[in-house]
């Protein structure tokens, strides 16, 4: 079988190694041409994925219509403002029964879209009908290194899911089913604007206690919202949320967390951001996510906090004060 992935960063790179391994013919697609003749070249990422060579039978172009001609799977992992460009670029050449993979967590600034609908709407329904997501707590590079990994992948037909589930399960990483794309994709998009809280806790100095209870209530606020938009909070009990959530939120090689700690040592976001070298997708969806939020009248003080110090410039140490000295109340909704 061919599979295309769209997306050449880390975790494209990491999804193109899998597949290839499970013995697909895979074509990895880079937005910049300069990117794509140097993993070609190198047989690894070393931009994105340094250390990692990439087998012989994965294909490395520019060029999205032959990535994604007669491939069987298309994995869209391009971030997340990139993906109704892309998917507009890919929908013409996409073969008629291709499996759709959506592989990015974020929110389009502007519509508020998650990503799954950015996908439904400009791939037309025919195609969004073989639709399925991934999320959980999944770097990379462990996955690249083949360390044990468990995920989700939801979509709305059983046998979508299944087809999702068979293309990308090896002995080390796992795949689960789930029905909830709404709850899944919450849970991909905000774990990042938790982990910026997360990392700026850190940053300032505070310890385990404090990162525990923001990673609670960051949980809580993220379930709150799923449940608005129609999701289950039950699906924030699994992988795509709280296994997303402490490993976003705890690991080294969390983007969003390094962006948050830096904050928290007083530093500049356009200065840490310079230096990040990859995308920290929490920082845009920090803002996407609050406006949801008071679109829906859905309480989310962490979330609305990470979007005062990101894009409003609120002192970081002002915005936990602030927090702290909120109305107390009960720690879950009263029933009856």
């Amino acid at each position: 079988m061919k599979a295309a992935i769209l997306g050449a960063g880390a975790w494209g790179t990491a999804l193109a190694k899998l597949l290839a391994e499970k013995g697909a013919d895979v074509s990895l697609w880079a937005r910049r041409p300069q990117l794509a003749e140097s993993i070609a070249r190198l047989r690894e990422n070393a931009q994105y994925l340094s250390g990692i060579p990439l087998p012989t039978n994965v294909f490395v172009t520019h060029d999205v219509r032959q990535a994604v001609r007669d491939a069987g799977a298309v994995v869209f992992a391009v971030p997340s403002q990139a993906m109704r460009e892309v998917a507009q670029a890919a929908r013409p050449h996409l073969a008629r029964r291709a499996l759709v993979l959506g592989a990015t967590k974020g929110i389009e600034t502007g519509s508020l879209l998650f990503m799954d609908e950015v996908l439904d709407l400009e791939l037309g329904a025919a195609i969004g009908e073989r639709l399925a997501v991934l999320s959980g707590p999944s770097f990379a590079r462990e996955l690249a290194e083949r360390h044990p990994t468990a995920v989700v992948i939801a979509a709305r037909d059983p046998q979508v899911c299944g087809a999702g589930i068979d293309l990308l399960r090896t002995s080390y990483f796992r795949t689960y089913a789930s029905e909830d794309i709404v709850g899944v994709e919450c849970g991909g998009a905000l774990k990042n604007v938790i982990a910026i809280a997360a990392g700026a806790v850190q940053g300032l100095g505070f310890g385990q206690n404090s990162r525990a209870a923001l990673i609670t209530r960051g949980l809580a606020e993220i379930a709150r919202l799923a449940v608005a938009r129609g999701g289950s909070a039950l699906t924030l009990a699994g992988l795509a949320g709280v296994g997303d959530l402490v490993l976003t939120c705890t690991g080294d090689l969390s983007r969003n967390r390094a962006v948050g700690f830096e904050l928290g040592r007083g530093r500049q976001l356009a200065d840490v951001l310079a230096g990040l070298g990859h995308v920290a997708e929490g920082v845009g969806t920090a803002k996407s996510a609050n406006r949801i939020a008071d679109k829906l009248g859905v309480d989310m003080p962490i979330t609305a906090a990470v979007h005062a110090v990101v894009h409003e410039g609120k002192p970081v140490r002002q915005a936990v004060t602030d927090l702290m000295a909120r109305e107390l109340g009960y720690e879950l909704e009263r029933s009856g």
